[in-house]
């Protein structure tokens, strides 16, 4: 076989494109049409991951610059360069499902490694056929519930808070206060709409409604301040239980249909990375901290338990477990393949590489520095993730591949 010359791709028989066409298509996730016969309406429970202006709106804060860049194209309230899951999950977006390329490559001349040709057959058969792993509930972004300026609550509320935990109980904004804020928010919007109030939630939408909760990563990061590992794992039941009592809380309110995240791999955030200088023992292959991830594995195992039983124990209820951790994971170990650089590095914060994360000079702060707009990075400020990693989560999460059961979005707004 002659040598690629350099600057130069083989050109891809025809042939050659059908044979991956062929064989690629059925690994693929299938499409997952958005035919909602009704405006969804979605409450939705969680922390940083997906509070959408909650916390800025309850203290006053503008976040600054460079947050929101890459689509608001200013600060937009949530802690991301742009939209985060949430966000395309609710919008009507079709996301591109990205193929990773097999790995066999040719050589050049002196030995180096250049695109492979699956992978340029891959990306050609990507543009032509626009594949996407599904499409969203085709409903508006959701309303912080504590957004004073004329809130339109039409299509649900977003109770999520940058920093909520599941524990303490009564410290704002743990779980245990949104969903208190859920209760009263449920008894009041019925009664406010008889008296001519708009824009807000009808009673039978209570009961029609998809209540969402990604919640505990914030739980596992504080006990790791100030815990062993042995005491982090005698937590976790506890952070589980406030979780079983704010779906049943909720159930006992009329809700029927839940979708539920567990957490991610927090031992991949290049802050922990940072302030915990690891030593080599304790990373895995990929860079992680291994008793971070274990933790944040076993928490996963005891909340999709607790789903099983309330599946059981819940009459006429559909529980959704959502895999996330596997979803992130598989991103951030497979980087390259995604066209992802510097997987364990924050694209905004400060101290450059490995991890660039700095705790008294966050992204937005003072000698910030920040990757060039358009540039792949998964981290945005060592915390949270970038727009990029989110569309590609939540393209993932609507394929219904790491989801039990396996129901799509649709499930939820055309079973009412």
């Amino acid at each position: 076989m002659g040598v690629v010359k350099e600057g130069r791709y083989l050109l891809v028989p025809f042939f050659t494109l059908y044979m991956i066409l062929f064989l690629y298509l059925p690994l693929l996730p299938h499409s997952v049409h958005c035919q909602c016969t009704k405006t969804p309406i979605i409450f939705n429970f969680g922390d940083s991951n997906s509070d959408t202006g909650g916390y800025a709106d309850g203290v006053g804060l503008n976040f600054a610059p460079p947050n929101g860049r890459t689509y608001f194209h200013q600060p937009a309230r949530r802690l991301s360069d742009g939209r985060l899951m949430i966000d395309f999950l609710c919008k009507f977006t079709k996301f591109r499902f990205f193929v990773s390329p097999p790995t066999d490559h040719y050589l050049s001349g002196n030995g180096s490694f250049w695109k492979p040709w699956s992978e340029i057959a891959c990306s050609m058969l990507t543009r032509m056929l626009n594949i996407c792993a599904g499409e969203s509930l085709n409903t508006d972004y959701l309303t912080p519930y504590l957004n004073s300026l004329e809130p339109n609550f039409t299509n649900g509320v977003n109770f999520a808070i940058i920093g909520s935990a599941t524990l303490p109980r009564y410290v704002p904004f743990s779980l245990f206060v949104q969903v208190s804020q859920f209760l009263r928010f449920r008894y009041r919007s019925p009664a406010l709409m008889l008296n001519g109030y708009k824009d807000l939630v009808g009673d039978e939408d209570f009961e029609n409604a998809l209540y969402t909760i990604d919640i505990g990563q914030n739980d596992l990061a504080a006990s790791f301040d100030n815990l062993t590992y042995s005491q982090v794992i005698e937590r976790i039941p506890s952070f589980i239980t406030e979780i079983k009592n704010a779906i049943w809380n909720i159930y006992e309110k009329g809700g029927k249909k839940f979708w539920v995240h567990n957490t991610g791999p927090l031992g991949c955030l290049p802050q922990k990375l940072a302030l915990l200088a690891p030593n080599a023992t304790e990373l895995d292959e990929h860079g992680c901290l291994q008793p971070l991830n274990n933790a944040a594995k076993t928490f996963n195992a005891q909340l999709r338990v607790l789903c099983e039983q309330l599946r059981r124990e819940l009459i006429n209820v559909t529980i959704v477990y959502v895999d996330i951790y596997s979803i992130k994971y598989d991103l951030i170990a497979n980087a390259s393949n995604y066209g992802f650089e510097s997987p364990l590095m924050a694209c905004c914060g400060n101290g450059g590489p490995p991890y660039n994360y700095n705790a008294n000079i966050n992204c937005g702060r003072t000698g910030y520095t920040v990757c060039h707009e358009g540039s792949k990075f998964i981290s945005w400020d060592g915390v949270h993730y970038t727009e990029a990693a989110n569309a590609i989560f939540a393209s993932k999460i609507l394929s219904t591949y790491y989801s039990t059961p396996q129901l799509s979005f649709n499930f939820f707004c055309n079973n009412m």
